[in-house]
């Protein structure tokens, strides 16, 4: 039973870090280096994420700075970024690429925040599926015979307060980033 009740937390631990990355990848108002993470470059016919190609800075809360290890890809990662759903602008001079943060309209910021709450209850929903396929699990042992009907009920509970637990954690990190995104 405890080693169920682990193995949905640590599955549950990882929903959230997924989420976690999610919302990183959502543009604020501020220059983040992991706005970089999912944009990705035909490196030698490998799609490879520019943070591993290239060194990413952020020098002030307005620019992001790419200085690519190797030069040829200065074009490549360009490209990469003006594709990407980020809506900006890099800036080329053949080394650096300087990439400006514009501040956010007030329409913008409401798509952000949607945009957030739908990855949240994404977030949400992998963690009550985890719960439910735990349940089943625990169930199953039950009806084995390896788990008594009282140990299968407190067990379903500590499932429960877990799941409560790591909706809480998602509900913290939506009303952060939302706080983020709405920041003026």
């Amino acid at each position: 039973m405890n080693d169920v009740l682990a193995d949905a937390k640590a599955h549950m631990q990882k929903a959230i870090e997924a989420a976690r990355r999610e919302f990183g990848g959502i543009r604020t108002g501020r220059a983040n280096a992991s706005l970089l993470e999912r944009v990705m470059v035909d490196y030698y016919g490998v799609q490879t994420p520019v943070t591993q190609v290239a060194s990413v800075t952020v020098p002030d809360a307005r620019l992001i700075v790419i200085q690519p290890w190797d030069k040829g890809l200065v074009r490549e990662i360009e490209r990469a970024i003006q594709k990407s759903e980020l809506g900006l602008t890099p800036a080329n001079d053949g080394t650096v690429i300087r990439l400006p943060i514009p501040s956010l309209t007030g329409e913008r910021r409401r798509e952000l925040v949607k945009v957030a709450h739908k990855q949240a209850e994404e977030a949400r929903v992998a963690v009550r599926n985890i719960r439910r396929e735990y349940k089943e699990r625990l169930e199953r042992l039950e009806k084995k015979g390896e788990l008594s009907e009282d140990a299968a009920h407190r067990a379903v509970d500590e499932l429960q307060k877990l799941t409560d637990h790591f909706i809480k954690e998602v509900d913290a990190l939506l009303a952060a980033k939302e706080a983020e995104i709405t920041e003026v």
